[in-house]
Parts: C-alpha cells; structure tokens; sequence
C-alpha cells in the first residue's frame, strides 16, 4: 500500500471542498541554511535585545539599592522583601508569555515589552516610599527581566536553526556583556545626579533601542505552507509543556536555572555591601561586575560553540560546580585580587549556564512548543531570583556575616550538578511520536 499525506477537508462557501495537505515538518526536505548576514543579523538583534533587559536584571538594579534605602528610609531586610514580591509576581506571567509567544511571535511581543518597559522606568522614577517601590520592581522584572529576555531568547531559537547552540551562546555572551557593565555606568550616573534622573535616562534608552529594532525584525508566528490559495499553519514538532513537566531533565535544566537564579542574584543584588563587608570599596566592589563578565563571556561563547555537539547536561553540571566553588571561596576575598577571583568565578558559572540553557531545550525538546516550555522554565528562574536577596539579607541579620549563608548556599548547587551526571535525556521527539 502506497503512504499518502494526511489530508482534511475544508468547505468552502462557493467550491465546495479542497484537500489540504497536512505533512509533519520533519517529512519535508531540509531547508538551506540562510545567509551568513542574515544568521550575523539576527544573532546581534538577539544580543542587543537581552544585553537591553538589565533595567530588570538585577545586575542593573544592583547600584540603586543603597541609595533607595538611604533615599526611602528603609532597612536592606525591607529593601529585599518588596523585591521579592514584585519578582514572584513578576514570574507569574511567564508561562501565559511563553504561549503567547508560541502563537503570536516574538516580534509583535517585543515591541510591546519595550514600550511598557520604558513607562514602567519612566514611572518608577517618581516613587517616594516602599509602596511605589514594588509596584515599580514589579513593572522591572516582569517586563525587563522577565518578558524580554524570553521573547529576545526565543525569537532566536525559533528563527535560526543553522548551528543555533552557537547562535544561542552569542546572544547570550553579548546580552550577558551588556548586562554586567551596566552597573559601572549606573553607579557613576547615580553618583553624579540622582536616581530619579537614571531611571529616566534608561527609559529613554530602552524606547530607542528596543522598539524601532523589533520593527526591523522578521515575523515569526506559526510557520505556514501555500497549499494552493489557502495558507495552513504547519505542526512543528516538539514535546508539549505536560510531556517536557514529566521528563527529569526538565527539572535539572529548571533546577539549575533556579539555582543561579538565586544565588547569583543574592550575591549580585547585596555586591556592594557583601563585598564591603570583605574589605572593598563601593567602587571596587561595582567594578566586580567586569571580571565577571570577562569570564560569562568565555564561559558562554566556549560551551555555545559545542553545545551543538555534546550532550548539555554536561555544560550544566559544569556550571553549577563552578557557582558552588564561588560561594565557598567568597569568606576568603579580602582584597581587591581576591575579588577578582571571585568575580572570575562567578561569572563563569553563569556563563556556562547561558551558554547551554536554551539550545539544551531545543535539543531535548524541539521548537513545537518551546515558548511554552521556556515559559515555564523562566517563570521558576524569575521566581527564585526573589529569594536569593532576602536569603542573604536575612543570613546577616541571623548570623551577622555572609560567610555562613555563603557556605550553606554551596550544597544546593552542588546537589544539581549531581542530578546533571545521572538523569537520563528525554526520548527523542521521534520516538515520542512514534
């Protein structure tokens, strides 16, 4: 018997019906890779796009927290606790995202982000009290943090295909650089004029950047076949968010996104006071974020360029040794060369884990669904960023230091790497639908 294409018919008003083809995208013939100035296009629009989250990013919110708490008259513990809330609830929205951007595209989705996000700095700079203030860390995280980085990362891993973990790795080395030298600038800004003044500057940066690039960008809603003179959506294949929730290394690359998540938005949102308190200067400790871009960026182009060809778990468990050994070593910087090795460190465990992340999702979960699925995996990420400040703030009030919350903090990541080196990779999508 001779295999035909599934077909369906669709009335028409007039003709009656016609048969459509309905063929799985994996039956077709492989498409050319596109352009090299396409590939080179699209890979720094998504560079320049995540490197544009850091009004969100805690990296870039970083030099504003001792200043608000001298500005609002408020303690660090309170300072914490309003970012928490407004993180969780920021995290909230990310798997509704991560849907609508599977139907709708990134494209329409990131000019929208942008223009909310420059609103949102533009009304965070009239806040006066601890109220206002997690509204507008609400605003920051949901949208800068947490949509856009999601919408930039997708449109990404939808759209280019060809040797897409390197792609993958670029975008997030250039987004990582852009987001850890943020804070040098913000911390000089802050000091020659006010906070008020900077938010407003990166409103005005962010209306200007973000939104006229999105427009440049190419659609990518559904994928459509012409088929005759109608247009059908394509079913691209991939897992769904229910089958991805049941496989183990769904959880490890979650788990290992929660982890430095926390962690490393813990130590990046008290830096100045945690490295202070280690014997540098608010300057020296601001400058921290250098090294550890230095490093993020080798860590995430190195692991980007070969995640292609070796299993991601790898990249993973590599990460999470490497944020377990800056936390153990962090009670002993006590100069501004010793900071630097932590800083070196730091970075590199959160490089790696941006450099394998995403096309760790692609390869064990396909790009049907992959919206949905970062979506969620995002939303976890996002959320456990609201604990890492308050579980260091909260470790000083108990202990009266940050060595102890530092060497506790060294198991989790450590657990993960462990999990990394036993759970078994998915089935592969053409046996899940076999």
């Amino acid at each position: 018997m001779t295999d035909h294409p599934r077909t369906s018919e669709i009335p028409l008003p007039i003709t009656g019906t016609i048969p459509i083809m309905r063929e799985w995208v994996e039956d077709a013939p492989p498409s050319p890779p596109p352009s090299r100035r396409w590939w080179i296009g699209m890979v720094a629009a998504g560079g320049i796009l995540t490197a544009m989250t850091f009004p969100g990013q805690t990296a870039g919110l970083s030099p504003f927290t001792d200043p608000l708490i001298d500005a609002l008259d408020i303690n660090r513990t309170d300072i914490s606790f309003s970012y928490l809330i407004a993180t969780l609830l920021g995290a909230t929205v990310m798997p509704f995202l991560g849907r609508v951007l599977d139907k709708y595209g990134a494209r329409k989705a990131i000019i929208w982000i942008g223009a909310i996000l420059a609103l949102v700095l533009l009304a965070a700079s009239f806040i006066t009290e601890v109220i206002g203030l997690t509204v507008s860390y609400v605003g920051l995280r949901m949208v800068g943090q947490g949509a856009l980085t999601l919408a930039a990362t997708t449109l990404v891993a939808r759209a280019v295909t060809h040797r897409s973990g390197f792609a993958l790795g670029i975008v997030g080395a250039v987004g990582s650089a852009g987001i850890s030298l943020a804070p040098v600038g913000i911390e000089r800004l802050i000091a020659w004029t006010d906070i008020a003044t900077v938010w407003r500057i990166e409103a005005v940066m962010v209306l200007a950047i973000v939104v006229p690039l999105a427009l440049f960008l190419p659609h990518d809603g559904p994928a459509r076949t012409l088929t005759g003179t109608l247009i059908i959506p394509e079913r691209e294949p991939g897992y769904r968010v229910s089958q991805a929730l049941r496989t183990g290394m769904f959880w490890v690359i979650g788990g290992a996104g929660f982890t430095i998540g926390m962690l490393a938005t813990g130590i990046a949102f008290h830096l100045i006071s945690i490295l202070g308190a280690q014997g540098l200067s608010s300057a020296q400790a601001a400058a921290n974020f250098i090294p550890q871009t230095v490093t993020a960026l080798i860590a995430t182009l190195g692991l980007g360029a070969i995640v292609d060809r070796i299993d991601p778990r790898w990249g993973i468990a590599s990460s999470m040794l490497l944020l377990s050994g800056a936390l153990i070593y962090l009670p002993f910087v006590n100069s501004q060369a010793s900071g630097v090795a932590f800083g070196l460190v730091l970075g590199a465990s959160m490089g790696a884990l941006r450099g394998v992340e995403a096309a760790a999702f692609v390869r064990y979960y396909g790009r049907g669904h992959i919206g949905a699925i970062r979506g969620v995996a995002t939303a976890l990420g996002l959320a456990a960023t609201a604990l890492g400040p308050l579980y260091f703030a909260l470790g000083l009030a108990w202990t009266g230091s940050y060595v102890m919350p530092s060497a506790f903090a060294a198991i989790l990541p450590a657990l993960v790497a462990i999990a990394a080196s036993f759970v078994k990779p998915p089935r592969k999508i053409s046996a899940l639908r076999a």
